[in-house]
């Protein structure tokens, strides 16, 4: 008999920005695969189901197990944070999936993923275009990933960076920014969003290295577009109605 396959985002930790869907489908299944610090934070609701934990790098063994339980006839939640589709579980565990013909009923349950919680944080970042791309280089090349990065600043595009955790290209990245932005262009530092070591910063591409000691692999950092701007210390990136329409506040009743 085969079971489900939950892959579950469950948001940036905190208990108050998880989705009823992502809470309801941990009750349902019998069984929850996670990195050992995501299982910690749902703990309270996982109480009397098999849990079954693995270290940072090893997604390919969680992604096996929790298709393997499932085929068993359980229903399996498998844990990203954030959202499961944004560098997240979804992708590798359907993959899997696919290469090897395996029939089972699956559901993604969407979550609040880094760049919207921390641009919550910081104000109105994300107010148009924006681009995502992880500095992760354990599986894509330095090479390519910069290559994003110039042609996402090239477009300028807001740009959000998710795993910071190689400085060295962190570093080559922002340079590569600087080459085309303003050095008062705003740069939002979310650490640890929604969680108890939370930290938020509103520097610019000309400071931001001041703050490169407390960047981590849960840091998100997002970079203002050309027309981004910081008032009263949140950073806002305008939709362009200023374009077509007046926004001064009327005086009229």
């Amino acid at each position: 008999m085969k079971g489900k396959l939950f892959i579950v985002g469950t948001g940036p930790g905190a208990a108050e920005m998880r989705t009823f869907r992502m809470v309801e489908a941990i009750k349902q299944s019998d069984v929850i695969v996670a990195y050992t610090t995501y299982a910690k934070l749902i703990e309270d609701l996982t109480d009397g189901k098999e849990v079954i934990t693995a270290k940072m790098k090893e997604e390919v063994f969680r992604a096996k197990v929790a298709i393997q339980k499932a085929l068993e006839g359980k229903i399996v939640s498998l844990i990203s944070s954030g959202d499961p589709q944004v560098y997240g579980m979804a992708s590798l565990t359907l993959d899997m999936m696919c290469k090897n013909n395996v029939d089972l009923g699956f559901e993604i349950v969407p979550g609040v993923t880094a760049a919207l919680a921390a641009a919550a944080k910081l104000g109105s970042p994300l107010g148009m275009d924006f681009a995502s791309i992880s500095l992760s280089d354990l599986l894509i090349p330095a090479e390519e990933i910069l290559h994003r990065v110039r042609k996402a600043v090239e477009g300028d595009f807001v740009i959000v960076f998710y795993n910071p955790i190689n400085k060295p290209l962190l570093e080559k990245a922002m340079e590569i920014i600087s080459q085309y932005r303003k050095p008062e262009t705003p740069v939002g530092i979310v650490r640890s969003a929604y969680r108890e070591d939370e930290k938020v910063i509103v520097t610019t591409l000309a400071e931001w290295r001041k703050y490169e000691g407390i960047i981590n692999m849960i840091t998100t950092i997002i970079v203002g577009n050309s027309q981004s701007y910081v008032c009263n210390g949140k950073i806002i990136t305008p939709r362009g109605y200023e374009r077509k329409y007046s926004l001064e506040l009327s005086n009229d009743s």
